[in-house]
């Protein structure tokens, strides 16, 4: 009942500061669609000018056949005849800018379910947890920034390591979210869901902002829109620093560039993006609970005072979009460089008694991927409707992905060193069909195939393997009725494994045999849910959901990463709310329900870390002028450790608060993060560890990263 209560003293709620005003972040361009779930675009002829510049033709949303218009995407939309699933939605600028978040991953805690928490250093990707799935760093759940995937395969610290640390919030557009393996253009990594982060052509606004916080924290952005040419060129550099309350000082520092050249000709829209990302750190990894119970380090302190590491991304991508009468076809294209240096130690003395079990996990890659879709209106057997098919290809050219013994950052053995080149091609079609006023369907399929080779640096490692899988995929939505939708969907997804998995041959760290992985593992989701806004001003959807998989990706505390494990399955209940009773009052609160079983069930019942009960509410306050709040509070529940539930983790509920006051030109704001000062966790792991004088064999024990204590912030934003 905890987090129901929470969910209604928020609702009620009355003496909060006032404003936060929900107005569009750029009132030039709808977003630029790209899931299939969206409907086809049609470029007006009239320019809307904002701020003395011409932007984008406004573009409304149509299709007579299947799609009413969509003007401003936003969570509290109903989206009657636009969502082709209960759990799919949008968020604006405007949503993601209210909210206060300590690190960059929380924008993707505006996706209902969704938690993200940190086991480590500010430079590493963040813990998700989303539909009773401990994701780790990303497996199982696809983010995208515009056309490129961020989720990394064959990654040096886990299977699908999705790091957000190179995306400036302040340029996203509009999130995207889809739930569950449905979608035909969606593939590797997304059958617990997926967010896509659409950023700006334009900037409605240049601005520069300067923000201070407890904990030596820093942070500096400036960002611009300027006419170049025959088209917009958009610039933004943003710099950071953070020391965190840890007693080992973080020395976060991070150094974010970004430029896009955006221009239109015809029915032709083109852009060009160039991201540039560093980063470095130090790290304050879990702990084990006995050392802080017996007082010998506090509860923010360290064992291994030498862990941390460096980061960096590169990348220029090229969008195309064409856009005829009945059609709009779409070109992405995109080549980087990523590369990772990373120290832990979650065992300290386990393995090796002597000189440590601190360990080294290399990681340096080129991408590379090309994309095409095209989708436009059809008839198929007397019916009308619209038809998509697309193409995709990514390839990893991964130059090192080796995992390394070391004591306080110095190597000292090797563990294992590969080079792999791992290519997929995908295919996909879905036919979307209108059979009369209140029956919608549209079925597709997508196909895989990939190539994994591998070159190690044991030879009997090194190998070559192909795999492909064929995914149908299905939907209905019935209605609307009384401004009310249903659905039902179904459908096949995958994840990849680490293609060193689908090599191995012998245990690089035992020298034992070891048996290869399956490439691809398949998964077989299915949801009902229904949408409503027959209660005016409120917007409700709920949905209930089914997923199995074949093999579960598990986190390994001695390895660092992840690996196979037995067939699950998961099933649940989401809920959503938003009530907008003032243009200047909004209200929302999200539910989620889980439950998460291993199918053998010999080793035990429940998936471990699986969060069952998530939720997260909020009251966001004012206008377009003047002053402005935002309240919001996140709640996950006790967790199994083990597959028995004999050893669960604590609960944890924390509130943040953003307030300031803002003018045509310029804004000032106060952010309060843990506005309670809570103690709990952001995560807790079981497993054996060993310090100096106790058995050799280690100790049973949690290992909990506690979540960090109320930190206030203050900024400046000046807007031209």
């Amino acid at each position: 009942m905890k987090p129901l209560i929470f969910s209604i003293s928020l609702f009620i709620f009355p003496c909060l500061p006032t404003g936060l005003a929900q107005e569009s972040g750029s009132s030039s361009t709808s977003p630029e669609d790209e899931l299939d779930t969206l409907p086809t675009i049609n470029v007006e002829s009239t320019p809307v000018v904002i701020n003395d510049r011409v932007p984008t033709p406004v573009r409304i949303e149509t299709s007579a056949t299947t799609y009413d218009t969509l003007e401003e995407p936003g969570k509290e939309e109903p989206l009657l005849n636009i969502a082709t699933t209960a759990s799919m939605g949008f968020a604006s600028a405007e949503e993601l800018n209210a909210r206060p978040y300590l690190r960059r991953g929380e924008l993707l805690e505006v996706v209902p379910g969704m938690i993200i928490t940190q086991h480590s250093g500010t430079g590493k990707a963040n813990q998700y947890f989303v539909r009773g799935f401990n994701l780790d760093h990303g497996t199982d759940f696809g983010v995208f920034v515009d056309s490129m995937p961020v989720n990394n395969r064959t990654h040096g610290h886990g299977q699908g390591y999705a790091d957000l640390n190179f995306l400036i919030p302040e340029l996203v557009e509009q999130l995207d979210y889809t739930k569950g393996p449905y979608f035909p253009e969606l593939g590797d990594f997304t059958s617990a869901g997926s967010a896509r982060f659409r950023l700006y052509d334009i900037l409605p606004e240049s601005m520069a902002s300067v923000s201070v916080g407890e904990d030596e924290y820093l942070r500096f952005l400036a960002m611009d829109s300027s006419k170049a040419g025959n088209g917009w060129l958009t610039t933004a550099v943003e710099y950071s620093l953070y020391d965190g309350p840890w007693v080992l000082p973080e020395e976060s520092e991070r150094f974010n560039g970004f430029m896009k050249y955006y221009w239109e000709s015809g029915v032709n829209r083109y852009s060009i993006t160039g991201m540039a990302y560093s980063g470095e750190w130090n790290s304050t990894d879990q702990i084990p609970r006995r050392l802080v119970k017996s007082g010998a380090i506090d509860r923010l302190g360290f064992v291994d005072p030498t862990l941390g590491g460096d980061t960096s991304r590169y990348s220029g991508s090229f969008n195309w979009i064409h856009e005829g009468d009945k059609s709009t076809t779409e070109v992405n294209a995109y080549l980087g460089y990523y590369a990772l240096n990373l120290f832990s130690n979650f065992t300290y003395f386990l393995d090796d008694p002597v000189n440590g079990d601190q360990f080294n996990q290399v990681d340096r890659r080129v991408f590379a991927g090309f994309g095409i879709k095209d989708n436009r209106e059809n008839s198929l057997f007397g019916f009308d409707g619209d038809f998509t098919v697309g193409f995709n290809t990514h390839h990893d050219a991964i130059d090192e992905v080796g995992l390394y013994r070391s004591v306080a950052r110095r190597r000292i053995g090797t563990t294992r060193s590969d080079s792999v080149n791992e290519t997929s091609f995908s295919a996909f079609v879905d036919q979307k069909l209108v059979l009369n006023d209140w029956l919608k369907v549209n079925g597709g399929f997508r196909g895989d195939l990939y190539q994994f080779d591998v070159d190690s640096n044991l030879p009997a490692n090194s190998g070559s393997d192909t795999a492909g899988l064929l995914n149908p995929k299905f939907g209905a939505v019935l209605g609307p009725w009384n401004e009310t939708e249903f659905y039902f969907n179904w459908g096949g997804g995958f994840h990849s494994n680490d293609a060193r998995g689908v090599a191995i041959v012998t245990d690089p760290a035992t020298g034992l045999p070891a048996t290869p992985v399956d490439p691809l593992v398949r998964q077989w989701g299915t949801e009902v849910g229904v949408r409503t806004q027959a209660i005016p001003d409120v917007t409700t959807s709920i949905s209930l959901w089914y997923l199995e998989s074949d093999s579960e990706l598990l986190f390994v505390g001695d390895a660092g990463n992840t690996e196979p494990g037995p067939g699950t399955q998961r099933y649940g209940v989401e809920w959503a709310a938003y009530w907008s009773p003032e243009e200047f009052l909004h209200f929302d609160s999200e539910l989620s329900i889980a439950q998460a079983e291993f199918r053998n069930k010999s080793g035990g019942k429940y998936v471990e870390n699986a969060v069952p009960v998530a939720l997260s509410a909020g009251v966001t306050l004012g206008k377009e002028h003047g002053p402005y709040s935002s309240l919001r509070a996140r709640y996950f529940s006790e967790r199994p450790l083990t597959a028995d539930k004999s050893i669960e983790s604590r609960d944890s509920l924390v509130f943040n608060l953003r307030t300031g006051y803002r003018k045509e030109n310029w804004e000032v704001y106060l952010e309060c993060l843990n506005l309670f000062d809570t103690d709990a966790n952001d995560i807790e792991y079981y497993y054996e560890s060993r310090l100096p004088g106790e058995p050799a064999g280690g100790i049973s024990d949690i290992h909990s990263h506690p979540i960090e204590p109320r930190t206030l912030r203050t900024g400046v934003i000046v807007k031209w």
